[in-house]
């Protein structure tokens, strides 16, 4: 037969839920599964993978086929995913869209034959046999197969390491098809079997196998050095054949096919395989290797009540569209394999046909002992590869891959906080590694997916991409000797006087008399109650100088009036330290007028401090933390249910006085009450100071993100409590700032999840995040010719492209 039709010889009987019954006779489960990213797995994770792997095989009945089967195909990015609504969305889209990525899809396949000896001649043309009067009926048999199978897939999947789905009817149908379509999109074809190649359609055909015991060098393990990433300090592992999987970046299919045979049947055979070849070792060196193998396993099974013995087969199929292109796919996959001390077997003929029609998962059963290799289960499984692409959530900010520069969507929300308790983050990375350039993409996405967010920046960072949403945004910036127009005691009438506006005004109040001590009910039950009775007796004009003076004005009569304890509320103390806020003290200017501004920025989304005049004076640094977090609770989240974020940029600098630190810990107190995150950007994790004050800052830090930084990771991986691999993959970071395609990596934790990612921006994305420089001069001097951040961008770039193309 040296054509297929694949309608005329459709080679499925029945499909009953993720269940083939074949026309063969044979039935076969069907699972895909979703694999760890690649990347993401140190040594003990493959050595844990290993072992979940043996445990859920090793009991399955003798006679399994299991088919574990990974589909490479190159892909063209299709950006539909991506939203498009705003200018530097739809850029991102379009400069993404046709990008070239290798797709990995893994399938998971258990096979019950009829033929339980699994014994089968040379060559099995799988479709001259199909026959619809072989499709099995369930029975006994069956019944307890599925079960068996059931139960290892729940082993599996309870690991945490794989999770897999039950792959539907239209899923295992258009596998079916893909396979024996050659992968060919827009038109269906025939399989053509001629004498050198195997085409389908535009696609040839070709194949590479581990059929036979000398195929294996002196081990196998469960992986091996990364040689790309590893360097002297530091080694970053990889699954044994992850070289095939992958970082091959051809068209190609791994098959790995594993017979569950009985084990003392095996034990006898292979004792009288042994007693064959020490008669025969001494007439060639090929016996004595064989020997030697036979004998090896053998040792294992006697010496391990958990040996698993079978045959095995593993053959990676190829293709391309281009015939000559054959040659150098078959080139890089023995030069990967050479790494591993494996010689693969090159089938020709008849032998290349029996190996591409038999990978199918209904025909897997076919092959016979001269095509399978005998080991114990533990070796075979170091040849399962055990990762994948990177995975996208369905919401998010968008990143890209490692592999290939693809966008990925990681949600750092966390919604349903399945991943992390605590969304708050923080940024580290030394002055010129680009802290602001990724914290500019982080908000302009959260921004720009209807977050509401607060910056508090002491750099200047973050204007220019906020004017590309003139409509959105407020820039309230310090001047000296001026304030911010911010009245906490603002209220404008009575009924507006909440308890959580008493509560705020009390905490604010305790936070300006910076009392050491720890603040008691009672102390907090007086002042609330000295706050209600201000209220109710001066209608208007509220602000902090008109509390004090009336505080002053009853200080007689006050506590008694409210039958408050002396103990309870230092009168003498409150006066005296807030006196420095009021009148002619030194910084009343902080709090002059009575009436208040917040309600400018209750409708801004986007809404920067700019305190850079006063990051060196801790006084009122402080106080205007307190002022913002004031106006943030009353104007910005009145509604709880509305997401926001705080950021803290340059923030080792509001860090240098203490309590500067202890007001910042208060924001981290009040976003719990709400749908909020805090995050801030520091240079190195040692400018948090070493006290419990920072430990509950970081504890309460679940999603880390850290740029390259020549001087090490050591402190990070301490305070933050990083796994060996987290340093690994620290370590690893590589920076591509040349050539067309420039991005940085980022290591990202979010929880106990984490990766490498890479940050690569369309151009207009690029000029909107530069903070300083040459580039961003021409970009400003262009807005204040335009008025219009939008075509300032555009007419940077296209300058830019026109330079570039001169040169």
């Amino acid at each position: 037969m040296n054509k297929i039709k694949l309608s005329s010889h459709w080679p499925i009987g029945d499909i009953q839920d993720n269940s083939i019954f074949a026309n063969n006779g044979n039935v076969v489960m069907c699972y895909e599964m979703i694999l760890p990213e690649i990347y993401s797995l140190s040594e003990k994770d493959f050595e844990d993978l290993h072992t979940v792997w043996h445990q859920a095989l090793k009991s399955l009945p003798v006679g399994t086929v299991v088919h574990k089967q990974d589909i490479y195909t190159k892909q063209a990015y299709n950006s539909e995913v991506l939203p498009r609504d705003t200018f530097l969305e739809k850029t991102t889209h379009d400069y993404f869209k046709g990008r070239q990525y290798l797709e990995h899809r893994s399938y998971l396949f258990f096979c019950l034959t009829k033929n339980k000896a699994l014994n089968h001649v040379k060559y099995v043309n799988p479709f001259r046999k199909i026959s619809s009067g072989a499709i099995r009926e369930c029975d006994t048999n069956l019944q307890g197969f599925m079960q068996s199978v059931s139960d290892s897939v729940s082993f599996l999947d309870n690991s945490r390491k794989f999770s897999l789905k039950k792959l539907s009817a239209a899923g295992i149908i258009k596998l079916t098809q893909n396979y024996f379509n050659g992968f060919n999109e827009g038109f269906d074809t025939d399989i053509l079997l001629e004498n050198k190649n195997v085409t389908i359609g535009g696609n040839h055909f070709d194949a590479l196998a581990i059929n036979s015991e000398l195929c294996f060098g002196e081990r196998v393990q469960s992986s091996k050095t990364n040689e790309k990433f590893t360097s002297d300090d530091f080694v970053f592992h990889q699954g044994f054949i992850d070289g095939i999987g992958l970082t091959l970046n051809e068209n190609h299919i791994v098959n790995q096919v594993l017979y569950l045979d009985d084990k003392h049947k095996w034990r006898k055979l292979l004792d009288k395989k042994i007693e064959e070849l020490s008669k025969s070792s001494n007439f060639g060196s090929q016996n004595k290797v064989v020997l030697g193998k036979i004998q090896e396993i053998l040792e294992k099974i006697n010496k391990d009540d958990n040996a698993r013995i079978i045959r095995g087969h593993l053959n990676i199929i190829y293709w391309d569209n281009e015939l000559s292109n054959l040659e150098s796919i078959r080139s890089k996959i023995k030069s990967e394999f050479k790494e591993l001390d494996i010689t693969p077997y090159y089938p020709r003929g008849e032998e290349r046909k029996n190996y591409i029609l038999n990978s199918y998962c209904c025909f897997s059963s076919n092959f016979s002992n001269e095509d399978l290799y005998v080991t114990d289960l533990k070796h075979a499984l170091c040849l399962l590869i055990n990762n994948t692409n990177y995975k996208s959530d369905k919401t998010g900010i968008i990143f890209n891959d490692r592999e290939h520069n693809i966008p990925v969507v990681k949600d750092v929300w966390d919604e349903h906080r399945k991943r992390i308790k605590a969304r708050n983050f923080a940024i580290f990375a030394p002055t010129g590694e680009g802290k602001s350039f990724l914290a500019n993409n982080i908000l302009r996405q959260y921004f720009e997916s209807g977050v509401r967010l607060v910056i508090i920046d002491l750099g200047g960072s973050y204007t220019k991409l906020a004017k590309l949403y003139p409509e959105a945004y407020t820039v309230l910036r310090y001047e000296s000797g001026k304030n911010l127009g911010i009245n906490p005691f603002y209220s404008s009438n009575s009924e507006e006087l909440s308890p959580e506006h008493l509560e705020d005004l009390s905490v604010f109040l305790f936070e300006l008399l910076a009392s050491d001590l720890k603040i008691s009910k009672a102390q907090s039950v007086s002042i609330k109650k000295i706050l209600r009775h201000y209220y109710k007796s001066t209608v208007e004009n509220h602000s902090l100088e008109s509390f004090y003076n009336f505080i002053e004005q009853h200080q007689k009569t006050l506590l008694e009036t409210l039958k408050i304890h002396p103990d309870y509320f230092n009168i003498t103390n409150f006066l005296h330290v807030l006196s420095e806020y009021v009148g002619d003290g030194l910084y009343s200017f902080l709090f002059e007028g009575n009436q208040d501004q917040s309600f400018k920025i209750e409708d801004k989304r986007l809404i920067i401090f700019e305190l850079d005049e006063v990051k060196d004076n801790k006084e009122i640094l402080s106080v205007m933390l307190k002022l913002i977090k004031s106006a943030i609770q009353r104007s910005i989240w009145k509604n709880r249910a509305e997401k926001g974020i705080i950021l803290f940029d340059e923030f080792a600098k509001q860090l240098k006085f203490e309590n500067v630190l202890e007001s910042v810990e208060f924001y981290y107190q009040a976003i719990r009450k709400q749908n909020g995150a805090i995050g801030i950007i520091l240079q190195s994790i040692n400018q948090l100071p070493g006290n419990t004050t920072s430990a509950s800052i970081l504890e309460n830090t679940q999603v880390i993100y850290s740029l390259n930084n020549e001087k090490g990771y050591d402190e990070l991986v301490r305070r933050l409590h990083l796994s060996s691999h987290d340093l690994n993959q620290l370590k690893s970071i590589k920076n591509k700032l040349s050539g067309p395609r420039k991005y940085t990596e980022i290591f990202i934790k979010i929880g106990k999840e984490s990766n490498i990612f890479r940050l690569e921006v369309p151009p207009e994305v690029y000029a909107a995040y530069l903070t300083d420089g040459a580039e961003n001069a021409v970009i400003m001097d262009n807005f204040k010719l335009t008025g219009d951040m939008e075509e300032a961008i555009k007419g940077f770039v296209s300058a830019k492209m026109k330079q570039d193309a001169a040169n």
